[in-house]
């Protein structure tokens, strides 16, 4: 009898706990989307930075990248660390305002040679106008640094070009 009895309730258990974990489930919040909402795009050819935030291009800046002899590193970076004042231990106490580490000692931060944007000038960061810079810093520090994505490109990919059959 006990054994028919612990049987019966084992069998109900089972039976039931498909519906009670799916009763669970509609009620659970759903989990945020973790994709990124602000997509910064630096393009090294074009020596410019693109700001998207939430899917929409905001802004487009002149920068300066790695001048020859230097590399500003391609790829697809998460911000690692943000400094609103922060001075270069590799090149001789350099100001780097508004500093988004992204890749080591790579950053994206403000610059006083304004003259120089729109041509390769750094040791491999991204330079910006320090207004600019202080935009983007500030955007970031309000989403929190896993809302950034950076995406560095070193070759424009040649537009698509339809081929016309007559």
């Amino acid at each position: 009898m006990k054994h028919s009895l612990a049987a019966a309730a084992l069998l109900s258990a089972l039976l039931l706990a498909p519906a009670q974990a799916e009763d669970r489930m509609a009620v659970l919040p759903m989990v945020p989307d973790e994709s990124p909402s602000i997509v910064v795009t630096i393009s090294v050819p074009r020596q410019e930075l693109r700001v998207v935030v939430d899917g929409v291009e905001m802004y487009v800046w002149p920068v300066s990248t790695a001048r020859q002899g230097a590399i500003t590193p391609a790829g697809t970076f998460k911000a690692q660390l943000l400094s609103a004042n922060h001075f270069s231990r590799l090149f001789n106490n350099a100001p780097m305002p508004f500093a988004i580490f992204y890749d080591g000692h790579y950053a994206i931060h403000g610059t006083t040679a304004v003259s120089m944007l729109g041509r390769p000038a750094s040791m491999g960061c991204t330079r910006l106008h320090t207004d600019n810079a202080k935009k983007l810093f500030e955007m970031v520090q309000k989403r929190g640094q896993k809302s950034l994505q950076v995406v560095v490109v070193r070759e424009e990919k040649p537009a698509a070009t339809a081929s016309l059959t007559r």
